[in-house]
């Protein structure tokens, strides 16, 4: 079991390290997290710990309600509970990633949805990517990281959504959360969801009308990728 954390600790560390490096966080504004579901466990950033001089040591291992399982350790990242409503209600989720990655963020400001214009969007998100309304008063009064995963979760449902084909949202207001079944693959998608929030914004820039990617194409490269009968890459 030890070994097991030890390892789950090195995926999550080398996992948040990727995203200062992949410019999707500046300063300390992001985290990733990854599930031992058979453990019970999760592990997370330590809050506030600067990404030049955080250890794969001080990953802080809690189970799914928040419970640190470790002695002597730091505060987990304050977005925890964000993390472990997504986890308790999305059971083929195994990484989650917030950034404040600033393409994405100004579509969380300006309370938008990224529209599907290409195919370099329709190859992971198979559709536009949901912006959620803005918390209440009371939720943001209440336990407001918790509300947050409550708002992400109940905009995937009222939205009728599939979250492993659109693994990702943001946070009106705020900014994106990313996840997939495993964080590696979450960080991917948080790249992804970047370029293609700046690519929406350069086309809507270059014309104002632009049509939306069509269905069929849309189809198409999703699932020669995530399908069934997906042929792209190597087996």
């Amino acid at each position: 079991m030890n070994e097991v954390i030890r390892m789950l600790k090195k995926r999550v560390f080398q996992a948040n390290l990727a995203l200062p490096k992949e410019q999707l966080v500046k300063l300390t504004w992001g985290n990733a997290s990854a599930i031992n579901r058979e453990l019970g466990i999760v592990v997370i950033k330590p809050s506030g710990v600067p990404y030049s001089k955080m250890t794969e040591e001080q990953m802080v291992v809690t189970d799914l309600q928040g419970e640190i399982l470790e002695k002597a350790s730091l505060k987990p990242s304050s977005d925890l509970p964000t993390h472990l409503v997504l986890y308790q209600e999305f059971k083929e989720i195994g990484g989650i990633v917030h950034t404040h990655s600033k393409n994405a963020v100004k579509w969380a400001q300006a309370a938008r949805d990224i529209p599907v214009y290409g195919t370099t969007h329709g190859d992971t998100f198979y559709g536009d990517i949901p912006c959620t309304r803005q918390l209440t008063k009371a939720e943001v009064n209440a336990e407001y990281e918790k509300e947050t995963g409550n708002l992400i979760v109940a905009t995937i449902q009222e939205r009728a959504l599939n979250p492993m084909a659109i693994p990702g949202i943001i946070t009106q207001g705020h900014g994106p959360f990313t996840w997939a079944s495993s964080v590696e693959k979450a960080v991917e998608n948080s790249i992804v969801l970047d370029e293609i929030a700046e690519m929406a914004m350069g086309t809507e820039q270059i014309n104002p009308q632009a049509a939306r990617l069509t269905q069929y194409l849309l189809d198409k490269h999703y699932y020669r990728k995530h399908g069934e009968q997906a042929y792209y890459g190597q087996k």
